[in-house]
C-alpha cells in the first residue's frame, strides 16, 4: 500500500522538498495568469454568457479528467478524502470560474487581475487555519492590510465606497473560495496526488456543471469569433485542467506557504496581458493599486514563514 491509494492511515506527509515545487508552482501560475483575461475575451461582446463561459470549461475539463483517471486506472479516494474533494471542487472548479466569468461582464481585467492579487495572502490564511496553525500578529497585520488595500483600490475606481460595483463584490468572492480550494487541494495532493486531485474535483462537480451548462445554452445559445472560441478552450484545456496539475504539484511538494509566493506573480502577469492582448489602458491607480496588494501578501506569506 503506497502513500497513493491509502484511505487514512498515512499521515498528509510532504514531498520531499526542492526548489522543484517552486518551479511547478510558477509553471502553473503562469497558465493561471490568462485565465482573467481570457475570461474577459470570452465574455464582454456578449456572444457567451457568464454562466456557460463558467460552466461549459469546467464540462469539457471534466471529461479531459475522466478520461485521464480511466486511462490510468486510478483508484477512487476513500473516506474523508471525498470531503475534501468536494472542498476543492467547490472553490477550484465551481465558485471561482463562475464568479469571476459573471464579474468581468464589466470590470476590465487588469481591475480584476488586482483584486484577485489578494489570493495568495487568502491561501495562506486558508492554510494557516486549516493546518491549525498559531503565526505571530505580523502575519495577521499584514493579511488584512492586503485585504484593506484591495478593498480602496476597488473604491477609488468606483469613486468611493458607496462605488463598490457587485463585480468587486464577486471577485472578493472568488479569491474567498478560490483560497479554500487551494489549500484544501495542496493539503490533498499529498496523499492523492497532484494532477489526480483536481481531476476527482472535476468529476465530482460535473453533473452540477452539466445542468449549468445546458441551461445556459437553453437560455443563449454561445457564438463568438474564432478569438473567443479559442479564449474559451484556453479557459477549460489550460486554466481548468492542465494548469492545476503543475499548480498542485508544486503546493504538494512544498513548503505550500514559500510556493504560494509565486502566486504574486499572477497579477503582474495578468495586467500585462490585459494590456498586451486587450489593449488596456494600465494607469497609475492600477499600477500603485497592484504594487500595494501584492506587498502586502508578500509580507503576510513571509510573515508566516518565520512563525
Amino acid at each position: 500500500m503506497t502513500v497513493h491509494n491509502s484511505a487514512t492511515l498515512i499521515p498528509a506527509t510532504p514531498l520531499p522538498r526542492s526548489r522543484a515545487g517552486l518551479w511547478w508552482g510558477l509553471l502553473g501560475v503562469t497558465a493561471f495568469s490568462f485565465t482573467v483575461p481570457f475570461t474577459r475575451v470570452a465574455v464582454e461582446n456578449g456572444h457567451m454568457t457568464p454562466l456557460f463561459v463558467g460552466s461549459g470549461r469546467a464540462v469539457i475539463a471534466a471529461l479531459l479528467a475522466a478520461a485521464a483517471l480511466w486511462l490510468t486506472r486510478q483508484k477512487l479516494p476513500r473516506g474523508k478524502q471525498w470531503v475534501q474533494v468536494a472542498v476543492v471542487a467547490g472553490g477550484a472548479v465551481v465558485g471561482f470560474p463562475l464568479l469571476t466569468s459573471f464579474a468581468l461582464t464589466t470590470a476590465p481585467a487588469s481591475h480584476g487581475a488586482v483584486v484577485i492579487g489578494l489570493l495568495p495572502a487568502a491561501t495562506a490564511v486558508m492554510a494557516v487555519i486549516r493546518g491549525h496553525e498559531r503565526p505571530g500578529r505580523a502575519f495577521w497585520v499584514t493579511a488584512v492590510m492586503g485585504a484593506m488595500a484591495a478593498v480602496v483600490f476597488a473604491a477609488i475606481q468606483g469613486g468611493g465606497l458607496a462605488g463598490l460595483h457587485w463585480s468587486d463584490l464577486l471577485l472578493f468572492a472568488a479569491v474567498i473560495v478560490c483560497a479554500i480550494g487551494y489549500a484544501e487541494g495542496g493539503l490533498l495532493s499529498r496523499k492523492l496526488g497532484s494532477w489526480q486531485t483536481i481531476s476527482w474535483a472535476l468529476v465530482l462537480a460535473s453533473p452540477l456543471m452539466i445542468v449549468l451548462t445546458g441551461i445556459a445554452v437553453a437560455q443563449q445559445p454561445p457564438t463568438g469569433t474564432l478569438i473567443e472560441w479559442g479564449a474559451f478552450a484556453y479557459l477549460a484545456v489550460v486554466s481548468m485542467f492542465l494548469g492545476f496539475f503543475a499548480w498542485y504539484r508544486g503546493l504538494a511538494i512544498g513548503p505550500m506557504a514559500q510556493v504560494s509566493q509565486v502566486q504574486l506573480t499572477q497579477p503582474v502577469m495578468s495586467i500585462c496581458w490585459a494590456g498586451l492582448f486587450l489593449h488596456e489602458s494600465i494607469g497609475w491607480p492600477t499600477v500603485l493599486g497592484g504594487i500595494a496588494v501584492i506587498g502586502c501578501a508578500l509580507l503576510a506569506v513571509r510573515a508566516r514563514n518565520r512563525n
